[in-house]
């Protein structure tokens, strides 16, 4: 649990990277329609989340650094007893005040008034010259609006403010987590590993994918977690395809399934991805593949550092399968490897599954860093599928695999499935 002065102090980061003179507006955002009268669940924008522990649709946070002094600004939608008995019970300013730590709660229709009347009066915050937004593509925030339509009103009506786009600076802040953050990774990982456990009681030929990733999600669901990302179930030929969207096939005795999941706590993400025998054993070629991806993924892990970025650890985990897969007959030659080998081995992992924008690959490490492991190889002329992902905390002397108890080897993994 995020406690309310975790949340005090990261608005003063934020804070402390905005420029004197400066306002920033973050907003929650809307649900977006679906069909019809219906909409997608409501998923608040990330940033604004992070910086207030609100979830509530239609709230606005704004923060003023002017003239040397700091404040913040929360608005949310007042309580209506009509839309309470539709939508259910939202927020009251006293209880916005206590999860968010923030004392000025106002009602989300007088934001427009309170940025207007800062802007034209110097005197209201002090000397204000530029406005950072969350300038993401397609973040809404009305039914029709998205934060850059807004941007491009405000610049129409405040021809003399800058503006600016504040993602970098929240993505400094949000990739190194706190002792909190990872506690509450764990427990989406807890959870995933739960899950796991229960599709390898349950796993035999004849049934289908489908089976296997239902039994997970119920699994996820009964302990009060959600799914960080739509589950990848995939047995045979099914798993040298990514991200294979359907689960539909019936799975076959001699293969292999690849599950690619994830629960999610709090809206913080687990990523984990395990390869099983289907009968209960691996055949010769496929312990062989299984066997140099886990060893990749053990090397790599440990690789992983303070300085290193993921473009190293990519390279690293590139080379190592090329070798291995040389060395064991599997390809003629390294340059072979982007023929069975054709994604990243890492991403950063916190309240989006992927963390930050591709830029993070070129940034050294720091401790406080969640990122995923997940060598694989496809080899689709065998209907062979491997992947062995695991999420690991960058520590001050090297790294910390926190899913380490999610079984993988291969030992462990059969005794399971052959005494089920």
């Amino acid at each position: 649990m995020i406690e309310v002065e975790e949340y005090v102090q990261r608005r003063r980061n934020i804070l402390e990277k905005m420029d004197n003179g400066s306002i920033l507006i973050l907003f929650a955002g809307q649900g977006r329609k679906r069909s019809g009268d219906a909409n997608y669940p409501f998923e608040p924008n990330r940033n604004f989340y992070y910086l207030t522990g609100i979830s509530q649709e239609n709230s606005a946070l704004m923060l003023v650094k002017a003239d040397g002094e700091d404040s913040s600004y929360l608005f949310i939608d007042p309580k209506d007893e009509k839309v309470e008995k539709w939508l259910g019970i939202k927020l009251s300013l006293d209880e916005a005040r206590e999860i968010s730590g923030i004392q000025n709660v106002l009602v989300r229709n007088t934001l427009d008034g309170k940025l207007d009347a800062g802007l034209k009066d110097m005197t209201y915050f002090g000397e204000i010259y530029k406005i950072y937004l969350d300038l993401e593509k397609e973040l809404k925030i009305a039914e029709c609006k998205s934060t850059n339509q807004y941007k491009d009103e405000l610049q129409a009506k405040y021809p003399n403010i800058q503006f600016d786009d504040i993602n970098q600076k929240m993505w400094e802040l949000r990739m190194v987590k706190s002792p909190a953050e990872v506690e509450i990774i764990k427990e989406a990982i807890h959870t995933t590993d739960v899950g796991l456990k229960n599709v390898l009681r349950n796993l035999s030929a004849g049934r289908f994918e489908y089976n296997m990733r239902n039994i997970f999600e119920f699994n996820v669901f009964e302990m009060n977690c959600g799914l960080a990302f739509d589950s990848i179930v995939a047995g045979g030929k099914n798993a040298t395809i990514l991200h294979y969207p359907d689960a539909k096939d019936i799975l076959h005795a001699n293969d292999l399934i690849l599950l690619d999941v994830g629960a999610r706590k709090d809206y913080y993400s687990a990523d984990i991805s395990r390869t099983y025998p289907i009968s209960g054993k691996f055949s010769d070629l496929q312990k062989k593949i299984y066997s140099i991806v886990l060893e990749c993924n053990k090397q790599t892990a440990s690789f992983m550092k303070p300085g290193i970025t993921l473009k190293e650890a990519q390279e690293f985990a590139k080379n190592y399968l090329a070798e291995e897969c040389v060395a064991q007959g599997l390809l003629e030659s390294k340059a072979e490897i982007d023929k069975v080998y054709y994604h990243g081995v890492s991403h950063h992992l916190g309240l989006d599954t992927h963390d930050g924008p591709v830029e993070t690959k070129e940034m050294p490490l720091k401790p406080g860093n969640v990122v995923t492991c997940e060598p694989g190889l496809y080899f689709k002329e065998f209907g062979i599928g491997v992947r062995i992902e695991d999420d690991v905390l960058i520590t001050e002397s090297g790294s910390e695999v926190l899913s380490k108890d999610i079984i993988k080897e291969v030992k462990d993994i059969e005794r399971l499935l052959i005494s089920k």
